[in-house]
């Protein structure tokens, strides 16, 4: 039976709207499984003012059986095959005939007992009772109460609408009562209609200017962006996040364009963009990546017939760009290395001191990364940008524009003509801002990034706050994900261990936590983080998990352990050598370690293991300092033949100590050279419990 649930409010911002959604979904689908419901796909729908649940659920819960023992059967049935009082007993507390009893057979033994139906509720009644709880309980970053209502929620609710079956589905969430009517949009036609299925309550909305389905709206969008660029031939400065939210922000999305000044486009594409971007959520129009005199928004309306919309906007982005252009040539007279004389007066975080400690730590790390990664020609490059990197902080531009902060630095630099390799690093050291941003450009930027980054991330942890899975003030996520990202777009390799040990060393005394500790709490946090971006890459579970629990000490090496073992999961080779990893690990289990005598090493299989394992361990240990991991493992692979030899003709756990002893370490060293391989004991055999 169709369900429809939509939650009319004030205003959202389009980031409480997406969350609100996915939170419906999730809540609905785990309250319906629960109580055992049948239901088909449940979409989501929403715009600022609308949250909408739609779906195909069953009319009632599945029946369900319950089977009920009672009491032995030997206890319960007479010699003579009567009935004892205690089956009668039995009987007449379920409600039944004694006759109606059956016996049941448990481990236990037989028992006298019988099986229950119990009719599933109507769903009607179960959402009724749900959806009061479900509504209230939507969580979200800011949250308001209203008049007398105790009820918190992102914006103050308007109105419920609810059917199930074609008819309303009753229930109060606070003072509001769910009802059968919907509200069109808010300026155009705010009066109340009656609906009675999906398809009349998608049109009758549709009528009153309210597109429900964001795809549909995103289409809108784009097709109107596409009209009104032809003629200019030229293309938008892109900007997924704008589009993201600006499909949210409206309901019926009408695209206008406008244009500003000309003398404007003497300013950076940066700061014009932003310009438009913030505040009145404007797109720039460019073409050959150079800015056009032009832009584009999007009204939450059906149409600008006198063009009141555009000449606001138009209006009000003119005095923004002039603020622009005064805070560009304001700044420019004081030069980046002057303002870093007043860092110190700009707390990077209470604990861990002002912006210039934080400086002063990023010409350290800096200097030693390019060390490790042989960077010898950027060293003194990115030492210098790491100096300046923060001077931006302390301009016009970025107290009016935070979101310009690093870039708009890189341009001051670019115009006090400094190296292209100095402005660039400061330029891109703030990102990557999330794993779909483009890679860095420059290797002083790489540097840079993963210095300011890992900087902020041990500082933090080593002042002991704690970072969980919906709490990160401190973007530490985002940071983690964006040096692997650096690392791995940019083929780093060094110990990032060994970088973490120096970046609390040059902490030094800030830090409160134990260095053991702050040291493992990252190293397990950059591994979780691994873990994830392999996921979203789409590789399996089971060889992302061989390929971390290896170790992180080298994060590019990670990313090519993983890459070789999915180009050879399909190997006839592949699932052999993990059924032999699994045999030795198992034999190995709670062994203390032995070495190896190779006077003791009688069989003739086992000599033979011991000649083809140093073989292999002579030729792979240089590849995999490489990281060659799809020779490696090829090579590994000939390991198989003499393995097997030795498990089918010598007894490892043998009676005589000192050769068990021995063929024990020759596995521990096997296994040893494995490890360094993959965790192949992570990986799953199908058919086979990990």
């Amino acid at each position: 039976m169709e369900f429809i649930l939509e939650i009319n409010t004030e205003e959202m911002p389009s980031a409480h709207v997406k969350a609100a959604l996915e939170q419906m979904k999730e809540k609905l689908k785990k309250e319906l499984s629960s109580q055992n419901i049948d239901g088909g796909q449940i979409e989501t729908y929403g715009t600022c003012r609308r949250l909408v649940v739609v779906g195909d659920f069953a009319p009632s819960q599945k029946d369900r059986e319950e089977e009920i023992t009672g009491p032995p059967k030997a206890v319960a049935v007479k010699k003579d095959g009567s009935f004892s009082p205690a089956a009668k007993g039995f009987a007449k507390s379920q409600g039944v005939r004694v006759s109606e009893l059956k016996v049941i057979k448990t481990a236990k033994g037989e028992y006298l007992g019988l099986k229950k139906i119990e009719r599933g509720k109507p769903t009607r009644d179960i959402l009724s009772k749900i959806l009061p709880q479900i509504v209230p309980s939507l969580s979200f970053p800011k949250m308001m109460r209203w008049g007398e209502s105790s009820i918190r929620f992102s914006r103050p609710i308007k109105n419920i609408f609810c059917l199930f079956g074609g008819k309303t589905l009753s229930f109060s969430v606070g003072k509001i009562r769910a009802g059968n009517s919907i509200v069109g949009h808010k300026i155009y036609f705010p009066k109340k209609i009656k609906v009675k299925s999906f398809i009349e309550y998608r049109e009758a909305l549709r009528k009153m200017r309210v597109v429900i389905d964001q795809e549909e709206r995103r289409k809108m969008i784009f097709n109107q962006i596409v009209q009104k660029l032809v003629s200019l031939k030229a293309t938008l400065h892109p900007d997924e996040d704008l589009l993201e939210r600006i499909v949210y922000d409206v309901e019926y999305p009408h695209v206008f364009m406008g244009s500003f000044p000309e003398e404007y486009l003497n300013l950076p594409l940066e700061v014009l963009s932003t310009a438009m971007r913030e505040g009145q959520k404007l797109f720039s129009i460019v073409k050959e990546k150079k800015q056009q005199p032009f832009f584009l928004g999007v009204a939450d309306a059906y149409q600008d017939s006198k063009s009141l919309i555009r000449k606001g906007n138009e209006r009000v982005l003119k005095a923004r760009l002039e603020d622009a252009k005064f805070f560009w040539e304001q700044d420019k007279k004081i030069t980046l290395k002057e303002r870093t004389k007043d860092l110190d007066k700009i707390v990077f975080q209470e604990k861990l001191g002002s912006y210039e400690d934080k400086t002063q730590r990023l010409k350290k790390i800096v200097s030693y990364l390019a060390d490790k990664i042989e960077a010898k020609k950027e060293k003194k490059q990115v030492i210098q940008a790491a100096e300046l990197s923060k001077a931006d902080l302390l301009t016009e531009m970025v107290r009016e524009f935070p979101s310009l902060q690093g870039n708009v630095g890189g341009l001051y630099a670019r115009e006090e003509r400094y190296p292209a390799l100095v402005w660039k690093a400061i330029y891109e050291h703030y990102q990557p801002l999330s794993l779909d941003d483009e890679s860095l450009a420059s290797l002083t930027g790489a540097i840079l990034s993963i210095a300011d980054k890992l900087d902020s991330i041990v500082g933090v942890v080593g002042t002991g706050i704690k970072v969980t899975g919906s709490k990160d003030p401190f973007g530490l996520r985002r940071n983690a994900q964006g040096i692997c990202k650096v690392i791995i777009e940019r083929k780093l390799c060094f110990s990032f261990s060994r970088l973490l040990d120096k970046v609390i060393a040059i902490y030094g005394e800030k830090l409160r936590e134990p260095k053991d500790k702050i040291k493992s709490h990252c190293l397990d946090f950059f591994s979780n983080r691994l873990r994830y971006i392999f996921e979203r890459q789409g590789y399996r579970y089971d060889l992302i998990n061989a390929s971390v629990s290896v170790g992180i000490d080298n994060i590019y090496h990670s990313y090519l352990r993983l890459k070789a073992l999915d180009s050879l999961k399909e190997s006839p080779n592949f699932e052999p050598l993990i059924i032999i990893a699994k045999r030795v690990n198992n034999i190995l289990k709670d062994q203390p370690l032995f070495r190896i005598n190779q006077a003791l090493l009688a069989e003739k299989e086992e000599r033979e293991l011991y000649t083809t394992f140093s073989i292999i361990k002579n030729n792979v240990l240089p590849l995999i300092s490489k990281g060659d991991f799809p020779q490696v493992q090829r090579i590994i692979f000939r390991i198989r033949s003499s393995i097997n030899k030795f498990f089918d003709n010598v007894m490892v756990m043998t009676d005589e100590q000192r050769m068990k002893r021995n063929r024990l370490a020759l596995l521990q060293a096997i296994s040893k050279l494995l490890i360094q391989v993959a965790d192949y004991s992570q990986i799953v055999i199908e058919g086979q419990e990990k």
